[in-house]
């Protein structure tokens, strides 16, 4: 997937600058902002890239998470299924 995306981002970066030659040769404002816009696109895909990268990782760590705090709270429950006297005394 990497590897995909970092081949669009490098035609996109490509383009960019052929825009941006022909901006200069031309002396156009609009194709040196579509120049522009076509960099930032290339730079906002990588942003987003990496941004789901490490959304991911914190999703993938919910359950996990969850489970932990589940033993947690099962933890200091007795036999019985009530909670120890010293747990609540201190509530």
């Amino acid at each position: 997937m990497l590897l995909l995306i970092l081949a669009i981002v490098i035609a996109l970066v490509a383009w960019s600058l052929r825009l941006m030659e022909q901006a200069v040769k031309g002396q156009e404002f609009s194709l040196m902002l579509a120049g522009f816009l076509v960099a930032s696109s290339a730079a906002a895909m990588m942003a987003v890239y990496f941004l789901m990268g490490n959304y991911m990782v914190y999703i993938n760590q919910g359950p996990i998470s969850a489970a932990r705090l589940d033993y947690i709270s099962t933890a200091f429950i007795d036999v019985d299924g009530t909670p120890p006297d010293w747990l609540l005394q201190a509530d």
